[in-house]
């Protein structure tokens, strides 16, 4: 690897954020072909089922890409699906190398890419800025290797760990920026996920409310086991698509109801407390290709998915605030932890302020794909 690599991958890197939740359940992608040291093409994946990154890149090159060097943010596919094989285009454009920041965990790539790529007599290097790929693809790899969406689990705070009053007022914990900031997750995210109870108290809209032209709202999921949704709710209204999780203890006639009304009803197993089964409603989603999943529920939500082990990430807005009052709500329940020797940790923290606040984010558990050999 020479130095070059790593200015080159970063712009790669850039073109893959381009496309951030837009690409579900693909992965997002940037290539760049370089030749005597300068950029002559380069591209991103758009949208499942459009040319992948690779192709936009080479067909901005041209014939001018034969003996060049070819940068891509993910190994590139070796099969036909909905597009052709991008090896095939990168044999065919003449490329003499290819550096990639990480392998594709996905069964029907897996190595096999770069196996073909060499099998051509190009030169493969893979891992250039292998932990920021790594990072921005989480949502993929994870619905691939866990058949589960990636979860990140948000919640703003008061200074002394409160969601809210005694009396139960919540608006607004935290500052302008910081919902802001919220709502540009519900914006690349594929989905957003809150408990019966947020619902009964806040009746939230679960919708992107930003200024930009090019949002789209999340899938609404609600984990109510016993079909208790108005019939009133604001999740209920047309805007996006809302999903209701129910047990067998659901009414028949209130989930006939909410039918009506436009949900889809999923009816989902009991856990041993008589919930939801949590595993199984990220399993059924991950089977309807949702790779990404925002958790703003309150205590129970919170903890039933730490406690289930099912959340990969946390973001927690801090606000300049004390409430106080033994009787507020705080953010986590569940189980928790008997002991704190025990507690669970976030890894490779990072905290920066957001308008009045301060933002604490970190990883809980994160799948990374295994270098190949070269």
């Amino acid at each position: 690897m020479i130095p070059e690599d790593f200015s080159f991958m970063d712009r790669a890197l850039e073109l893959a954020a381009l496309a951030l939740g837009r690409t579900s359940p693909n992965p997002v992608v940037g290539a760049v072909v370089v030749k005597d040291g300068r950029v002559i093409g380069e591209g991103y994946h758009r949208k499942a089922g459009t040319p992948h990154a690779e192709v936009h890149a080479l067909r901005q090159a041209g014939e001018a890409a034969c003996g060049g060097t070819l940068y891509v943010t993910l190994e590139p596919c070796n099969h036909h699906g909905r597009t052709p094989p991008c090896t095939e285009a990168i044999i065919a454009a003449k490329i003499s190398r290819v550096v990639a920041a990480v392998a594709d965990p996905n069964p029907q790539v897996a190595g096999q890419g770069f196996a073909r790529l060499r099998e051509a007599g190009i030169e493969v290097d893979v891992g250039v800025m292998a932990d920021a790929a790594i990072t921005i693809n989480q949502p993929f790899f994870t619905w691939v290797t866990r058949k589960r969406p990636w979860v990140l689990l948000k919640w703003a705070m008061t200074a002394d760990g409160k969601i809210a009053t005694a009396s139960g007022d919540s608006r607004w914990v935290s500052s302008p920026a910081s919902r802001r900031k919220v709502h540009q997750w519900r914006n690349r995210l594929d989905a957003i996920l809150v408990g019966i109870g947020t619902v009964l108290a806040d009746d939230p809209q679960l919708t992107v409310r930003l200024a930009e032209k090019d949002c789209r709202n999340p899938i609404r999921i609600i984990v109510d086991s016993k079909a208790r949704t108005p019939l009133t709710a604001k999740v209920l209204s047309a805007e996006a698509k809302t999903i209701i999780a129910v047990t067998e203890a659901a009414p028949a006639e209130q989930v006939a109801a909410l039918e009506q009304a436009g949900a889809t009803v999923l009816r989902c197993p009991a856990d041993a407390g008589g919930c939801v089964d949590l595993s199984y409603l990220l399993h059924r989603l991950a089977c309807d290709n949702v790779t990404s999943l925002l958790v703003e529920g309150g205590a129970r939500i919170h903890g039933a998915f730490l406690d289930g082990n099912l959340a990969d990430r946390a973001a927690i807005f801090l606000a300049p605030k004390i409430v106080g009052g033994e009787g507020a709500p705080s953010p986590v329940g569940g189980t928790g932890a008997a002991l704190m020797a025990k507690a669970r940790r976030l890894q490779r923290c990072v905290m920066t302020s957001v308008g009045d606040d301060w933002l604490l984010e970190g990883v809980l558990q994160e799948v990374r794909p295994c270098l190949p050999e070269s």
